[in-house]
């Protein structure tokens, strides 16, 4: 049977570091989640990465808001004027800007109030009905799960804001643990380590590259990446200095944090009903979302639990996947929804 394609059916992963919008097997808009305002007129100046590009670089008549904190909506307004101005552009691809069904992914944690929020940003954007699905599900889906058979499976979805731990089972999650931490900590956790023990003083953009082009969870890589020159503002004489950072720095500056990740699977694993556990014994853990490609990770969370963890297929994009087969299967997959 083909199933039909609703043109007006869009998914959304409103992401604390990325929104994307899809429609079906479409990827109509991949942008930073971020917006540049204009301080006198209150007025959009950019979105995405433009925006990003701003970020930190701005004048006193110009500001850039992150709108998500840990992966939910910090501030509503930018939130509602972020989330229009993506699905107006998204719109501009061959789609009509009338009602639409918003499909929303939100972290499992999520309160009623932070639903509500999400829910009036995606009504002022323009969406006639908007459902949410929680981020672990979503991620599940998109891994290949099959999340309607009694069998148990575990994933750590480490995302910009947040960090989800959970077993799925039977379309629901059976035991979770929710971290409010991810990827934007690692570059706080540079961040301070290089102002406390270096004396300078660097930029979230620059810890994020650091952290891309060194990022470690173990010390001895196999594979380790060239040093890389840093450059910030020295806080004693307020000029321009510049240091080199190996892996083994990084490593050190992001071990606190990867430490609260191990503790959030070793949890997860002591509420798991005793049959999931021995599913979980033969299937491993999957790791997804973008911090997954944090080198070692794998390996370190593998030999603190004793089971196999293997990356999924597309770690960046697995929830962006689970809501496209959600939209492509709509009918099948409604039950496992919040309206």
């Amino acid at each position: 049977m083909i199933k039909k394609i609703n043109p007006l059916q869009i998914g959304v992963d409103l992401g604390t570091a990325n929104t994307i919008i899809v429609n079906h097997e479409r990827v109509l808009l991949n942008e930073p989640s971020i917006i540049a305002i204009d301080k006198r007129s209150s007025s959009i100046v950019a979105v995405g990465r433009k925006a990003l590009d701003m970020h930190e670089k701005t004048h006193y008549n110009l500001k850039t808001i992150k709108p998500l904190k840990d992966g939910v909506i910090a501030d509503y307004s930018a939130a509602e004027k972020m989330l229009r101005e993506f699905v107006s552009i998204s719109g501009n691809n061959k789609y009509s800007l009338g009602a639409k069904k918003f499909l929303i992914c939100i972290p499992y944690y999520t309160t009623e109030v932070e639903k509500r929020a999400v829910r009036d940003s995606a009504q002022a954007a323009g969406a006639s009905e908007v459902f949410m699905i929680h981020e672990p599900i979503a991620a599940g889906i998109g891994a290949g799960v099959d999340i309607f058979e009694p069998k148990g499976h575990m994933l750590v979805d480490i995302g910009g804001g947040t960090i989800e731990v959970a077993v799925l089972s039977l379309s629901s999650v059976v035991c979770n643990q929710s971290l409010r931490i991810g990827g934007n900590t690692f570059d706080k956790d540079i961040v301070d380590h290089v102002r406390r023990n270096y004396n300078l003083m660097i930029s979230e953009k620059t810890a994020e590259r650091t952290k891309l082009a060194l990022g470690a969870a173990i010390y001895d890589l196999e594979d380790a990446p060239p040093p890389m020159q840093v450059v910030g503002r020295d806080l004693a004489s307020g000029l321009p200095r510049s240091i080199v950072l190996t892996h083994s720095d990084i490593f050190l500056m992001m071990d606190k944090t990867i430490s609260q990740i191990e503790e959030g699977v070793l949890k997860t694993l002591e509420k798991c009903p005793p049959e999931l556990s021995g599913d979980i014994y033969s299937n491993g853990i999957m790791l997804t979302g973008g911090g997954a490609f944090i080198r070692g990770l794998a390996k370190r969370l593998s030999l603190k639990t004793r089971l196999p963890v293997k990356l999924v297929q597309n770690p960046l994009l697995s929830v962006m996947q689970g809501i496209t087969k959600c939209l492509n299967n709509f009918d099948s997959f409604q039950h496992v929804f919040i309206s």
